[in-house]
């Protein structure tokens, strides 16, 4: 799922920043380029646990800041339903009180869709892996050594089945169940600003929240440029990649873990408990950013053979695994 480590509500590591350069009307999409009809235009601020901020070439600043505040207020109001550190949001009640009345749409969603991702992938991403993150969290806290701790007796409560989704009600159906949204939540959330950039007349844009999405290409007839980071040195690109109308994701360790000792990645297999390997990383390019973000996930704790057998599957996506000083396409 999303980076994270036991002493921060959230990780940056992967989920570094969201950065939006759009045009308009043909303007182009650098945000180096200085041009006479056109101004950049920069937000910055936090949005789902992480730094954040938005870029944005556009002629008219006044509107080009009414578009900024519209894809804000986007970003404010998911986070209101998918946060995991929000008390009100709609997720925290659903943890709290095991059911959840008149859920939101965009919830109802987003469940639905993960639950068709953990039939496909057998179980290898569940949103309902939360107690064994908080189980690490917790043993790392107070432990400095590296012995793993136990989770055999939570196991029973990871299980993307017992999860009741209707839209009247959301239900956890065993006690001591939760659901975390860090594996799919981003890429959700990056689909629908994508969308109401496009409606508001933004039809070149490469946003990224955390997941990456572009419309169209740079202005010039260029594609976007999108790199694959080597796991031992994040800072370190190891592939170039073209994105044009394609959503782009990663997950790995990256440096994000919860032991001294980097022994033990953040990402946790729902089926077993155990932790996916901290240097490699695994990227999905797909349609959009909600199937990239869970893909990639999900084929992060899984074998190359278990990739390259479901991921044809699954339908237009394209799977790399990076390892220290090296990436290859896998599927």
């Amino acid at each position: 799922m999303a980076p994270m480590r036991p002493t921060e509500c959230r990780d940056v590591g992967r989920r570094r920043f969201i950065a939006i350069a759009g045009a308009f009307g043909g303007t182009a999409l650098l945000p180096t380029v200085t041009q006479a009809t056109a101004e950049l235009h920069h937000w910055r601020g936090v949005a789902l646990g992480a730094r954040a901020s938005i870029r944005l070439l556009h002629p008219d600043p006044a509107e080009a800041h009414r578009i900024i505040d519209l894809a804000v207020q986007e970003i404010e109001r998911l986070e209101a339903i998918f946060s995991l550190y929000r008390g009100d949001s709609a997720l925290a009640v659903l943890n709290r009180d095991g059911r959840l009345p008149d859920p939101p749409l965009e919830l109802v969603e987003l469940l639905s869709r993960a639950r068709e991702v953990s039939r496909l992938s057998g179980g290898a991403f569940d949103v309902t892996v939360q107690p064994l993150w908080q189980r690490y969290r917790d043993h790392f806290a107070t432990h400095a050594g590296t012995a793993l701790p136990a989770v055999a007796d939570l196991l029973p409560l990871v299980d993307w089945r017992a999860l009741r989704i209707d839209p009247t009600e959301v239900a956890l159906t065993r006690s001591g169940m939760a659901v975390t949204l860090n594996g799919i939540a981003q890429g959700f959330v990056t689909d629908r600003v994508h969308d109401l950039l496009r409606r508001n007349g933004i039809g070149q844009v490469l946003l990224d929240l955390g997941e990456i999405r572009a419309a169209g290409d740079r202005g010039d007839g260029r594609p976007w440029h999108v790199g694959i980071a080597d796991p031992g040195n994040p800072d370190r690109s190891l592939r170039r990649l073209d994105c044009v109308d394609r959503a782009i994701a990663t997950s790995g360790g990256y440096g994000t873990v919860f032991d001294r000792g980097y022994r033990y990645s953040h990402l946790i297999d729902p089926r077993n408990g155990r932790t996916a390997p901290v240097l490699r990383g695994t990227t999905v390019t797909a349609p959009d950013a909600t199937t990239a973000d869970a893909w990639s996930t999900a084929f992060a704790l899984m074998t190359r053979q278990e990739v390259v057998e479901i991921a044809p599957l699954i339908g237009d996506m394209k799977v790399y695994f990076a390892t220290m000083g090296s990436v290859a396409q896998i599927a």
